[in-house]
Formats: C-alpha cells, sequence, structure tokens
C-alpha cells in the first residue's frame, strides 16, 4: 500500500463517497453521473470492484 507525503497509508482500491473528488473521478471514468456512484457506493459499499460491478449492472 502506498504512503502520502505524511506517512499515512492510502488506500486505492476504495471510493471514498463523501469526498467530491473522489466521486467526480469515478463518475467520469464510469461515464455517470455523481449520484449514481453515491447511490453504488451505499448499496455496494466503498469497495472500487464492487461499485464499478453495481454501475454496471445499472
Amino acid at each position: 500500500m502506498a504512503t502520502t507525503s505524511r506517512g499515512r497509508a492510502q488506500d486505492r482500491a476504495k471510493v471514498a463517497g463523501g469526498q467530491d473528488h473522489e466521486v467526480r473521478y469515478e463518475a467520469k471514468k464510469e461515464g455517470v453521473s455523481k449520484d449514481t456512484v453515491k447511490t453504488a457506493v451505499k448499496s455496494a459499499g466503498n469497495s472500487r470492484k464492487k461499485v464499478e460491478a453495481e454501475i454496471g449492472r445499472r
């Protein structure tokens, strides 16, 4: 797992639904709206793979 300049662990395998920049990035990457990503995070959890699978089902 990568660390930031402050020494904190960074987990790229998760989507922080409360972080606008992460939701925006995932929405642009998947070609969906931010609301769709937020809904997927709420229903599937914050695992990036699960969120992408949830978006793919819609």
